[in-house]
Order: C-alpha cells, then sequence, then structure tokens
C-alpha cells in the first residue's frame, strides 16, 4: 500500500458510512442537471432584488462511480484571477466516466468583481463577498450570491475548497488556511485536506465564527455545516502565469486524488515538510493614502521591522508599517492606492514547536 492510500484510508475511516454511498442518479444543482458520467456547465442564476442580479458560471462533474462530493470554488474576489483560469483547464481534465463521485466547480462566484476589475468589494452594492456569508435570500447582490452558494453549492457537498490568491493590489507567497472549529474529528478532515493540496506553508486558524448563520468566509460556512473545508492562496497582482496557476491546479489535483475520486500524480507533501503558522495579524491603513511596502511575501522578519510606509498625497509621512511580531510576511499590498481600513500586509507567526 502506498503512502498516499495508507493516509486516504484513515482519512477515510474517519468518516463511517459515507452519505454519497448509494445509487447513483442524477446530481442537480439550480437549473444544471448531470447524469452520471456526464459533465454540464451553465449559469446559476442569482434573481434581481433590491439591485441587479448575476449569474454564476458552474460546471458540474458527475462521475460514473461512486464518491463523494467536491465543491471548488473560485473568484469570491473577482481579481483574484489565477485560480479562476485552474478551474477553466481542470475542468477539461477530469473525465466523468473515470470519476468517483461529484465535482462541482464554481468558475467565478463573484461575476459583478470580476467583470468590474474590482479588488475585495462588489462594484454593485461595495460588499466583500467573502465577508457576508451564508448570505440573504432578499439581500443585496453580495448577499444574494453567498446565499445561492451556500445553498445550491455548500449545503450539497461533502468537501469545500475555496481558492483564493493575492488580490489585484496584493503580493503573495502560497499558503494555505486550515481553519480549527473545536470538532477535532472534523479539524482532522480539514487538517489532512490542508495537507493534501500540496502548499508548504499552513496558517493554522483558530478564530473563525463558529454560529452557522453567520459563518462570514465561504469555507468557513462549509465548515459549520460540520463539512470539511480549507481556504488556498496561489497567485498575485492579478497575474495569470502558469507558476500561479499551476500551483491551484496541482493542489485540486492532489485532492481528488487524495480523496479517491480519480488519479493524479501528486502526493500530499509530509507533514515534516510543512511550514506551520499558528498566529497571523492583517496589518491594515490607519489612513487613505499612497503605501510604498519594503518587504516582499515570504521574507521573514522581526517584531517591530519596517513593513513599509504610508504617506499623504504630498509623498509626506503618515504612518511607519511595522511588524507586530516576528514571522513570515505572507502578503503585502504592492500597489500604492490605499485606503483607510484596508490590508496593507499579513504577517503569520512560524509554530515555536514545529
Amino acid at each position: 500500500m502506498t503512502r498516499l492510500t495508507t493516509i486516504l484510508a484513515v482519512f477515510l475511516g474517519l468518516l463511517g458510512a459515507p452519505p454519497w454511498a448509494t445509487a447513483r442518479g442524477p446530481f442537480i444543482v439550480g437549473s444544471l442537471m448531470a447524469d452520471p458520467g456526464t459533465s454540464v456547465s451553465g449559469f446559476l442564476t442569482v434573481p434581481d432584488g433590491v439591485d441587479k442580479g448575476t449569474e454564476i458560471p458552474v460546471t458540474l462533474i458527475h462521475g460514473a462511480n461512486d464518491g463523494p462530493v467536491l465543491a471548488l470554488i473560485a473568484g469570491t474576489h473577482g481579481y483574484e484571477y489565477a485560480p479562476i483560469i485552474g478551474l477553466q483547464k481542470i475542468r477539461g481534465q477530469i473525465d466523468p466516466k473515470q470519476l468517483a463521485g461529484t465535482v462541482i466547480l464554481v468558475h467565478v462566484a463573484n461575476m459583478p468583481s470580476f467583470l468590474g476589475r474590482t479588488i475585495y468589494y462588489s462594484p454593485v452594492d461595495g460588499k466583500n463577498l467573502n465577508r457576508v456569508y451564508p448570505g440573504r435570500r432578499d439581500g443585496t447582490v453580495s448577499e444574494r450570491i453567498a446565499w445561492a452558494i451556500t445553498t445550491e453549492v455548500i449545503e450539497r457537498a461533502d468537501y469545500v475548497i475555496d481558492l483564493h490568491c493575492g488580490d489585484g493590489n496584493e503580493a503573495l507567497r502560497p499558503y494555505t488556511y486550515w481553519m480549527k472549529s473545536g470538532d477535532a474529528a472534523l479539524d482532522e478532515k480539514s487538517k489532512q485536506m490542508a495537507l493534501a493540496f500540496g502548499l508548504d506553508h499552513i496558517v493554522i486558524d483558530t478564530e473563525r465564527p463558529n454560529d452557522p448563520q453567520a459563518s462570514v468566509y465561504t469555507a468557513n460556512t462549509a465548515i459549520t455545516r460540520g463539512k470539511p473545508g480549507i481556504t488556498t492562496e496561489t497567485g498575485q497582482l492579478g497575474q495569470t502565469d502558469m507558476e500561479h496557476v499551476g500551483a491551484a491546479m496541482r493542489g485540486v489535483q492532489s485532492v481528488l486524488g487524495f480523496l479517491g475520486m480519480m488519479e493524479t500524480l501528486f502526493d500530499p507533501l509530509p507533514a515534516e515538510q510543512i511550514v506551520w503558522l499558528d498566529k497571523y495579524e492583517v496589518l491594515r491603513s490607519p489612513e487613505t493614502g499612497v503605501f510604498q511596502a519594503l518587504v516582499k511575501p515570504g521574507h521573514t522578519v522581526a517584531q517591530a521591522a519596517l513593513l513599509g510606509r504610508l504617506t499623504d498625497f504630498f509623498g509626506n509621512q503618515l504612518a511607519e508599517i511595522r511588524a507586530p511580531f516576528g514571522g513570515v510576511v505572507t502578503y503585502v499590498v504592492a500597489t500604492p492606492p490605499v485606503t483607510k481600513g484596508e490590508p496593507l500586509a499579513m504577517v503569520a507567526r512560524i509554530q515555536a514547536d514545529n
């Protein structure tokens, strides 16, 4: 038995009888329906409400064989292009006749932001989609998108990966968030997913909400419903080069193999090769102005190290941005414009007993 299949056997043993171990039938999301051994692509409609509605491009790949349902969600932030391109390529690499289980690909969760080329916020309602879950059926467009993804995608999945990268203004080194809920069995499943994705830096996040009606974040919406979920970061600055697109693709392929859904060439990294990050802080701009970063993503910094300077529009210094503790710079804003309250950088502490 290979190391991969051994890990898989232990992982699946935690689950007991899987909910998908039933006779195969069609799989339905919104108006899309895929029979076993087929795939279908189309749009999940978010109707007009208090503001204009939108559509979410989705692909269902419904395997000929029994297996879990994995939801892959890209484009939560519309300027985070690498995972969006990655899912387009993954779509053509999964053969439904060979697949065990079902894959739901949400190609672009936030179409208003994607088409409007906006960072963080929707150009329609000014809200951050990754802060409004599980959404509202009668809310603004970001809340209605979150509601549609919660009810049509996350609640129909067994596992969820929310695929991110550095937004259009952020330089970032790849890493994964492992979100701990306090449920030991669920946390172990999410940890194994994070390891399977294969990025060598994993942030241990213990501060996500545990209320399913105020889950706030995409992957956390899965976790508060008892489903393993992770958030991944695999690109930066709106770039679509194969280094960053390929990192998202390899991670997805590795998880598909880990879950026993398809053959893959990629094994999870051994845990001893992981840099575990057990505390992090996002530093936010104290004023609106011009930011000049003095570090790059992946740099290791000491406590109080100078990360960058914030000036007004005439070049007068407003603030020095310093590291709150020693750790790794996981991302830093690499373009000058900043608004008060927006992120400037994230520093994460390396686990002491790693």
